[in-house]
């Protein structure tokens, strides 16, 4: 039994930190600024697409003397930065009557855009139809069958051959009455995403005062759409760089100034790296200031590093993306601002990354610092 005078102290304790808060006012202000901007998502899903916070990444900021944002594409509903994507063209395919009610949306993708389609199209009544590389995690495949989309994996062979998962996308859709492929690589609602919801976010939320984007391509909406609003609205004065893996073309070809098409390697990273130039990404193509080629050493090494130093639970490619920004910032100089995009987090690709078998396999081992082997929890 208590006794009177302690149930008092600790009423009198409690009383006290009822009275105190934990956060400063200002932060707390803040927070509450920021959700009466985004206010009810009224149609549901769609409408919880975008207006992700960015993220200083505080030591990579400290070790450069520069500050480098992360945009937290992972907080989308769908998890990705693809949402923002599949809302899009899905939009596109309605506004042009080519979907109409209980029609069928298909597409080739290899993995977070279909994962963005399916959510999109249960939360507007389409069937989802994906055809992706046979390469793609289990983890991304199982997600989508449980969202209700109709899985077809593929040989994972190139975009010139006609058994490619994009050819085999546009097939299937041709057989069907009511029904789209929404050709993410080549449909330009893609790149018009950005250019009118992320770019015009990242603007706002540094007050224009940015000096550097970069990130990695996929279909190239990101990279292309971010960089042509923010030339626009900057006057030219923020510059732009593609973040390449290895196995991917873009870096030579940016860097020879489209004279060269070099393909050597591969990625352990997945949805970016390509073969072409899209239609994305021709017309802002000549806009870029340069290119970085990022290894997967690199990479991996970044996972580790924001999980331990920044608590961020972040994929390969978010991770190829934030060593960019940092080899950004080191070429421009102390006191810029530079911002990247993490893609998605790592729940989707945790049985590779954190596995002590799958990093042997790649060679990958000896590129995570010993005091971070603590993370590799996994067999």
């Amino acid at each position: 039994m208590f006794r009177p005078t302690a149930i008092r102290r600790i009423a009198a304790t409690a009383s006290r930190m009822n009275s105190q808060t934990i956060q400063s006012p200002q932060i707390l202000d803040h927070a509450l600024e920021i959700s009466s901007a985004q206010k009810i998502a009224e149609r549901g899903f769609i409408d919880a697409i975008g207006k992700t916070p960015l993220i200083r990444l505080n030591r990579l900021s400290a070790e450069t003397s520069c500050t480098i944002l992360g945009k937290a594409e992972f907080q989308n509903p769908g998890g990705s930065i693809k949402d923002r994507a599949a809302l899009y063209v899905v939009l596109a395919a309605e506004k042009a009557s080519l979907l109409s009610a209980g029609g069928t949306v298909v597409e080739g993708t290899a993995g977070n855009t279909g994962i963005g389609l399916a959510h999109v199209c249960r939360a507007k009544g389409y069937k989802c139809v994906i055809y992706m590389p046979n390469t793609q995690s289990q983890g991304k495949i199982d997600l989508l069958r449980l969202l209700g989309a109709e899985v077809h994996p593929v040989p994972a062979v190139p975009f010139d051959n006609p058994e490619n998962y994009n050819h085999q996308a546009k097939r299937h859709a041709e057989h069907l009455e009511n029904a789209v492929w929404t050709n993410q690589f080549d449909n330009t609602a893609n790149r018009q995403a950005h250019i009118e919801t992320t770019g015009p976010e990242i603007w706002a939320q540094t007050q224009g005062r940015i000096d550097a984007f970069t990130c990695s391509t996929g279909t190239a909406g990101t990279l292309a759409g971010v960089t042509r609003f923010l030339k626009e609205k900057s006057g030219g004065t923020v510059k732009s760089f593609l973040a390449d893996p290895p196995g991917s073309v873009l870096y030579s070809y940016i860097s020879s100034g489209g004279k060269l098409e070099d393909r050597s390697g591969s990625s352990i990273t997945e949805g970016i790296g390509q073969g072409r130039v899209t239609d994305n990404l021709k017309p802002d193509i000549d806009l870029l200031d340069g290119a970085l080629h990022i290894s997967d050493e690199k990479s991996i090494e970044m996972v580790y590093r924001c999980l331990d130093e920044e608590g961020l639970y972040l994929g390969a490619s978010s991770c190829l993306n934030v060593v960019a920004a940092k080899e950004v910032a080191e070429k421009l100089g102390p006191g810029h601002t530079v911002v990247t995009m993490l893609c998605d987090g790592a729940y989707r690709y945790a049985d590779r990354l954190f596995s002590r078998k799958w990093l042997e396999e790649k060679k990958l081992l000896t590129a995570i610092p010993k005091h971070l082997e603590k993370y590799i929890v996994l067999p």
